[in-house]
Order: C-alpha cells, then structure tokens, then sequence
C-alpha cells in the first residue's frame, strides 16, 4: 500500500510539472501571438476566441472535473495570462 501511495504522490508531483510547463508554453506562445496581432493591427483581446476555447473545452472534457470547475480553471488561466503579460 505504501508503495502505490509513493507512486501517486510522485504521479501528482509529474503532472504538476507538466502543468507548469504547459502554462509556460501558452504564456510564450501568446506573446507571440499578441505581437503578430499588433503588427496587424487586431486587438488583443478575443471574446469570440475565448468562448471558443470554453466551448472545445468542455467538449472533450471527460470528468471528473465538473463543468464549473473547469469553467472556474480556464478563467483562472486566461486571467492569469493576461495579467502576466500587463493587459
């Protein structure tokens, strides 16, 4: 038993990183974007995008994340980014 609870902590702590990561790589990928956006004269800011996002999303999202939480995460995630790039 002992074992198998090594096995998930080090499981969590595996997919935590990966989530770090993952966050790190959106943060850098809408830098990017944001500066092709601004070359080309859009805004920054997409609500029609971030809809999108919402409803794909929770298409293939399978549980058991409820709808609220993920609705709560990707909130959460946007906000953050937009924060960590000053808009």
């Amino acid at each position: 038993m002992k074992e198998r609870f090594d096995e998930i902590r080090r499981e969590i702590t595996s997919n935590d990183e990966a989530i770090v990561a993952a966050v790190n790589r959106r943060i850098e990928l809408v830098i990017e974007l944001w500066q092709l956006k601004d070359a080309l004269g859009y805004p920054t800011v997409d609500p029609d995008r971030e809809r999108l996002l919402r409803e794909r999303l929770a298409a293939v999202s399978t549980g058991p994340l409820s709808p609220e939480g993920l609705d709560r995460f990707v909130t959460d995630l946007l906000d953050l980014t937009k924060k960590e790039l000053g808009a």
